[in-house]
Parts: C-alpha cells; sequence; structure tokens
C-alpha cells in the first residue's frame, strides 16, 4: 500500500500578495557593502586569510548586521560599511562573487527584475594595492553573470565620498564614464553630512564640475542628502540646484521645506526612500514621522520610490519594506503602484 510522504518544493514560496505591487519590482538604491549575505562575507574573509575580530560565525553575524541598540546615527550605520563589508569585498574575486550574489539573490527571493547596484570600486581596492580597473571589470563580470544567468536588468553606480581628496573622486568619475558602455549608469555622492560641503563655496563648483563632467558623458546623477536629523533641506536644494541630479537618495528633510518640495517637483527629481534604513539611522524618529514624511511629499506631489539600502544588513528585502508601509497603513495600493511607476520611469539603466 502506497505511503503518503511529503515531497518538499525546491521553489522559493511564494509570498502573500501585496495591492498594487507590480509583479516586476525596480530597485533603485542598494549599496553592495550591505547587501551580501554573512555567510558569502565569512566564506570571502577566509578565502582571503582575511583576520576577523571572532572565530564564531554568529558573533560575526552581529558584527556586520544593523539593530537598533547598536546603530543610533548614519555615522554607526556607515562604521559597519567601512570597516568590515568593504574591507572584505575588496578584491576582484570578491567583489565579482559580491555583485553577482545580489543581483540573484534579490531576483530569486524579491522578483527584482531590474535593479541599479551602487558601490564606491576605490573602497574596494586597500587604498592602491589592487589595481582599479581589475576590481571594475570584475564589478562587471558578476553583473553580466546575473543578467546573463537570470535574464533580469542591471546597472551599476559608482559612488563618490564625501570624505576624499577632489583628485580621487575625479578618478572615480573617469573610469565611470570609461566603463559607461559596459554596465556603469551612473554616479552618486554618499557619505556623512556632518560638513555639509556641497554648500560651502570652496567645494560647491569642484562637486558640480564632476557631476557635469558625467553628464556631459551620458551617465545620470544621484546624491545622498537630506537623510539625518541635524540637517535641513538645503542639501537637498544645493543637490538639485547646484549638482543637477536626477534623483535624490533618501532625501527624507525635503518635507519640512515647502522650498525644497516646489524644487524636486518643478526639477521632477525623484527621492530614493529607503524605509528601516531611515528607521535605523533615525533619519526620522519612527513609523509616525515617517508616515508624516510620505504622506507630506505625495500630497505636495514630489515622487518618491521605494528602496532597501543595505538588504541583508537591515535584514529586509524591497517585499518587506513595501511590507512595512502598507500593513502600517501609510501608504495605500494606490501609492504603491505610484512609487513603482516613478522608479520605472527614474531607471537609470535605461540609458545604456
Amino acid at each position: 500500500m502506497p505511503v503518503d510522504v511529503p515531497v518538499p518544493s525546491l521553489r522559493t514560496p511564494e509570498r502573500p500578495p501585496i495591492p498594487g505591487l507590480p509583479d516586476e519590482l525596480v530597485e533603485l538604491h542598494l549599496h553592495v557593502g550591505g547587501a551580501v549575505a554573512p555567510h558569502i562575507l565569512w566564506a570571502m574573509a577566509h578565502e582571503q586569510g582575511f583576520k576577523l575580530p571572532t572565530k564564531d560565525f554568529f558573533e560575526f553575524v552581529d558584527i556586520v548586521s544593523s539593530n537598533p541598540d547598536k546603530v543610533k546615527s548614519l555615522e554607526d550605520y556607515l562604521r559597519i560599511l567601512h570597516e568590515w563589508t568593504e574591507k572584505i569585498q575588496s578584491s576582484p574575486h570578491a567583489i565579482e562573487r559580491a555583485i553577482y550574489e545580489i543581483f540573484a539573490k534579490e531576483f530569486r527571493g524579491a522578483k527584482v527584475h531590474t535593479m541599479e547596484l551602487r558601490f564606491n570600486p576605490m573602497k574596494r581596492n586597500l587604498g592602491g594595492e589592487r589595481d582599479l580597473d581589475h576590481i571594475i571589470h570584475a564589478a562587471l563580470r558578476g553583473l553580466d553573470r546575473a543578467c546573463l544567468e537570470y535574464g533580469i536588468t542591471g546597472g551599476l553606480i559608482f559612488c563618490l565620498a564625501r570624505e576624499f581628496d577632489a583628485d580621487l573622486n575625479e578618478i572615480i568619475v573617469e573610469k565611470a564614464i570609461r566603463y559607461r558602455a559596459r554596465g556603469v549608469v551612473g554616479i552618486d555622492l554618499a557619505g556623512t553630512e556632518k560638513n555639509n560641503l556641497e554648500l560651502q563655496p570652496a567645494t560647491v563648483e569642484r562637486f558640480a564640475g564632476l557631476f557635469a563632467m558625467a553628464r556631459e558623458a551620458g551617465l545620470k546623477t544621484t546624491c545622498h542628502t537630506g537623510e539625518t536629523p541635524h540637517t535641513d533641506a538645503s542639501g537637498v536644494i544645493a543637490a538639485v540646484r547646484r549638482l543637477k541630479v536626477d534623483r535624490i537618495g533618501h532625501g527624507i528633510r525635503a518635507a519640512y521645506s515647502d522650498e525644497a518640495m516646489k524644487i524636486l517637483r518643478e526639477e521632477d527629481v525623484v527621492l530614493e526612500i529607503c524605509p528601516t534604513s531611515n528607521l535605523h539611522t533615525r533619519a526620522v524618529s519612527g513609523m509616525d514621522e515617517l508616515a508624516h514624511v510620505l504622506r507630506t511629499l505625495r500630497t505636495n506631489g514630489v515622487k518618491f520610490t521605494i528602496n532597501t539600502d543595505a538588504t541583508y544588513m537591515l535584514g529586509t528585502d524591497l517585499r518587506r519594506e513595501v511590507e512595512l508601509l502598507t500593513t502600517s497603513g501609510i501608504l495605500s495600493a494606490e501609492d504603491v503602484a505610484w512609487c513603482f511607476q516613478n522608479a520605472k520611469d527614474a531607471l537609470f539603466v535605461e540609458s545604456r
């Protein structure tokens, strides 16, 4: 007599539908440093003979993850990236695997069909010990392999660093231009805004010149700004008026400035909102303020998108970000559909 034996499925389990969510998701704002699974980082570190602060894997997971007890500011959040994940990813083999694994995992786990992944290649060459072009070629191989195997679409965004000297940022822009035909679709400006560099006359022209150089070469532009409670909307305004960006990473503080919202609306600049990240870094004080920010932007006609910023580091993915906003009543099904149409319309990868 036959015995009924359950046969486990190897397919990724179907997740409950979310009203308004399209079948094929678009992610615009995700950092390589925060999106590689801890077990893969662990393997990379051991492959390279990288000395870790612990021999216990689960302690290592805590080191490369964010939580509200450990992360109380953007600086705390960035410290995890700079001290550990970026260093572990600092070889051609490691960055190739990192980028391949991120694209593949986000497609398999959350059905992200189109994604723009960002990183600073100069923070992956160990201060010049590794050849920068080898790092970039490896990253592009990881991108090509993932897109070929899974039938997805992706592009890379190179991050400039606020803390870098001008000549280093210029090299990154030159590399982005050189590899534009291979899959680099834009540049970003990242790092803490403690010194509000874009607002200082001595440095405005430097960043504006680099962004103009990128635009003239056919690259798109974005900029991290307005993501900390101690800043105001002046960084958002400067990014639009002086850097002439296409999109803005985070831009939370714009919701507190009629002038900033007016400029964003008139110039059709799209905000890349990352809900869980903004909660962890205290860009917003909690869900109530997040709700206020998003509803204010929506009411004032400022376009925004939903993104993750750092999937594994924050224990999230794109579907979870949407669920956070819908189950809390912050966004309706119509709002969700609108956000993902904004993301589709604001893609840089289409300019390839």
